[in-house]
């Protein structure tokens, strides 16, 4: 199948903890405009894929390059500015303040004028209506969807070429799953390219365009959604932990 141009595109990227590698030779790319999928069991390595592209943790070695650049070792805040967000899983937002000022404080290393500010916070709202509402409650107080909704608007906010969520569907019940769902697809529409890591893996490939699936560390199968169905990487990569029809 033909792809777009990669806007995000990972080239032989090993990362991990201390000493230790947890993935190795990880090569995958991100069309402009496309969503695509990094799948896998629990513990193969996809958040660390994440953080080692976002900056929360430094490359061991390979290149990550951002609208032609390389990025590998730079900065999560300098990496904002460039044009990727990261939406961590565990839903990452300040629980005391109130969704607004969490919305703010996605801005904070942003120079903008209140007026662009309250521009950028209508366009969040006029995505996640839920989230005006709760404008002045604090963030605690939301239910799971809503704080998943209030993390991704956080990344939104700040105007991303590309948006990184890990697990955004997870603890969460299946209507509220397929809210997060509906909610990226008008993602994608607005011109945001994504990269996802989820468990949903039916879901998930009803979504992308393309995936990548990986085990102990490496990748082991990649393709459209249709081919990665029809393979047995999948069933065998998960070992009973999901059924794929």
């Amino acid at each position: 199948m033909s792809r777009p141009e990669p806007i995000l595109d990972i080239r032989d990227l090993t990362a991990g903890y201390n000493a230790i590698p947890v993935v190795q030779g990880i090569s995958l790319a991100v069309g402009r405009g496309e969503a695509v999928a990094l799948l896998g069991a629990n513990g193969a390595g996809k958040s660390t894929v994440l953080r080692a592209v976002s900056g929360l943790i430094r490359p061991k070695g390979g290149e990550v390059l951002l609208n032609g650049e390389n990025v590998a070792g730079t900065g999560a805040e300098a990496l904002v500015r460039k044009g990727l967000s990261h939406v961590a899983e565990g839903r990452r937002i300040f629980r005391k303040l109130s969704v607004e000022d969490n919305l703010d404080l996605g801005l904070a290393s942003v120079s903008l004028s209140r007026a662009e500010v309250q521009r950028r916070l209508e366009e969040q709202y006029s995505l996640f209506p839920i989230l005006k509402q709760k404008a002045s409650d604090a963030a605690g107080s939301l239910s799971g969807g809503q704080q998943q909704m209030l993390a991704i608007s956080q990344a939104l906010i700040r105007k991303p070429d590309v948006v990184m969520l890990d697990e955004p569907s997870t603890g969460l019940a299946p209507i509220l799953i397929e809210e997060v769902f509906t909610k990226l697809d008008q993602i994608r529409e607005q011109g945001v390219s994504i990269l996802l890591v989820e468990q949903v893996v039916e879901r998930s490939l009803e979504f992308v365009d393309y995936a990548y699936l990986i085990q102990g560390g490496r990748l082991i199968a990649q393709g459209s959604p249709a081919e990665l169905q029809k393979s047995n990487a999948v069933k065998q990569a998960y070992m009973g932990e999901v059924s794929i029809r």
